[in-house]
């Protein structure tokens, strides 16, 4: 990513902010992929990207866990509609079908699954309580339509589906880090390779452990 060091003027009217808004956003999800994560993203560097002056940002976010914590809000539902949209119309859907869905729309979304660590550990407390709120709404408003669409499309009742949804997530914060291993550990890998396997593949390992876990949710 190339920074031009343009900084551009103040925005006045409501949608030039709204402009920079998401020019902010844009530029910490490119930073983000850039540097290996989240935990590599500062909020100068974001501003920089993004062609502000580094006093502007607080005009729009108060804090790098605020701008994450909207990143993190954004990918929940982006999940719902896009697993709504997988399993629309469906109705006979096996538990490992059920299970596979869960986990190959989570996996299409990188950086969703990154913040997944991160929003407990750090963002969701770091902000306003009123921020923090917004956020909760919206997290499990998707997560209760998404409950209620897997339920819908096939072999799983609601709460088997909470369960599945439940594990999927907390499964899903752990491995995403576990498989895209810093430049320390990825050297440590190289010389011990008896060790490599935490390095795992993301997506093959989630989808057998949340089908496994549908199989057995099922009985």
């Amino acid at each position: 990513m190339r920074y031009s060091g343009v900084m551009h003027r103040r925005a006045r009217s409501q949608e030039a902010k709204l402009q920079r808004t998401e020019d902010l956003l844009a530029a910490a999800r490119t930073l983000a992929a850039e540097r290996g994560g989240v935990r590599h993203v500062t909020l100068a560097a974001v501003t920089e990207a993004a062609g502000l002056h580094p006093s502007a940002v607080r005009r729009y976010f108060d804090s790098k866990e605020e701008l994450l914590l909207e990143l993190a809000e954004r990918g929940w539902r982006q999940w719902r509609e896009t697993l709504l949209a997988r399993v629309s119309g469906a109705h006979d859907l096996t538990p490992e079908q059920t299970a596979s869905a869960v986990a190959q729309t989570l996996a299409a979304q990188p950086l969703f699954c990154d913040l997944l660590t991160h929003v407990p550990l750090s963002l969701e407390g770091e902000v306003a309580i009123d921020r923090a709120r917004r956020f909760k709404a919206a997290s499990f408003g998707a997560y209760d339509d998404i409950v209620e669409a897997l339920a819908k499309a096939g072999a799983l009742t609601p709460a088997q589906a909470r369960d599945l949804v439940t594990a999927a997530v907390g499964i899903t914060a752990n491995l995403w880090q576990v498989s895209h291993p810093t430049a320390t550990l990825a050297r440590l890998y190289a010389e011990n390779p008896r060790w490599e396997h935490a390095a795992l593949d993301f997506e093959p390992r989630l989808t057998r452990l949340l089908r496994a876990m549908a199989r057995g949710l099922a009985r």
